[in-house]
């Protein structure tokens, strides 16, 4: 795919996109290693609107990059806001899975803000590396002086929970019934108390139905809700772990769909989902 650089001042134009999802996680897909393509927060807001007749919106817009360290790719994550965030889970997948079809690979690496994660072809889908989870306040991060477990934030039933990092920032949940949950009240308060989150979070209510199963909704910072959230499975199921609620590998039931976390005795989390090609296009930009 080849892309005109885009300057403030330029005239719209047409880009070629892919549109995928992981387990209903959905992302518009932009390639700009043939020419660089400089996306502005409204640009990105444009074409993550549900209202965009040729993209038909999505949670993140993706821009593929050469990678300074030579993995296979670099991968620049815009939430639907326009806000540029370090880690996607179910992006690294949907990523991964383009572009070991380009190439013909087996496995590969894609580098982000939040480091490099490796991918490889599994059954049921795409298996990434995730990394190692941060537990640490400084590394969350979080305000000065804040507990990660538990985290000093609570709101009509929603308390005890946990902080962590899993290359972007998390806050969980343990309920009895996630589907009685007002996230859509809830979500956004909690997200934007930067006076706990400098950098906002992004907020999970999960039930462990069994040691190998849990359920989950997110409220996904800059996107809002969502279908699923890969960097958030990890997240729960490192923190239902932590706490003795949950193995080190489960299911995560989410509203899009379902993926598998293994957080194995190295300390990275390795999450194996779906990865769907939905269609391809030109939207303006």
């Amino acid at each position: 795919m080849m892309y005109m650089r885009q300057r403030e001042t330029s005239a719209p134009a047409r880009v070629p996109f892919v549109k995928m999802n992981g387990a209903g996680n959905d992302f518009v897909v932009l390639d700009s290693r043939a020419y660089p393509l400089e996306l502005s927060p409204e640009q990105v807001r444009r074409l993550a609107d549900r209202g965009n007749s040729a993209t038909q919106g999505c949670d993140q817009v993706i821009v593929l990059e050469h990678s300074p360290e030579k993995a296979d790719v670099f991968m620049r994550i815009f939430n639907a806001d326009g806000s540029e965030v370090s880690a996607c889970g179910n992006a690294t997948r949907c990523v991964g899975a383009l572009v070991m079809e380009q190439t013909g690979k087996n496995e590969m690496r894609i580098q982000t803000r939040a480091g490099l994660l490796a991918c490889t072809r599994a059954e049921g889908g795409i298996t990434a590396d995730m990394g190692r989870p941060c537990f640490d306040p400084a590394g969350i991060p979080l305000a000065a002086g804040m507990s990660a477990d538990p985290v000093p934030v609570a709101y009509n039933g929603l308390k005890d929970g946990i902080a962590l990092s899993v290359g972007n920032p998390h806050v969980v949940y343990f309920v009895k019934d996630v589907s009685a949950v007002d996230l859509a009240t809830y979500g956004p308060r909690i997200e934007r108390r930067t006076d706990v989150f400098p950098q906002r979070v992004n907020v999970s209510v999960a039930r462990v139905r069994d040691p190998e199963h849990i359920v989950l909704r997110v409220w996904e910072r800059g996107a809002g809700l969502t279908l699923a959230c890969g960097t958030a499975a990890c997240a729960v199921l490192a923190a239902a772990a932590s706490r003795g609620l949950s193995s080190r590998a489960a299911e995560i039931v989410m509203l899009g769909g379902a993926v598998q976390v293994e957080w194995r005795d190295d300390d990275h989390l390795w999450m194996t989902g779906p990865a769907v090609m939905e269609f391809t296009g030109l939207a303006m930009v």
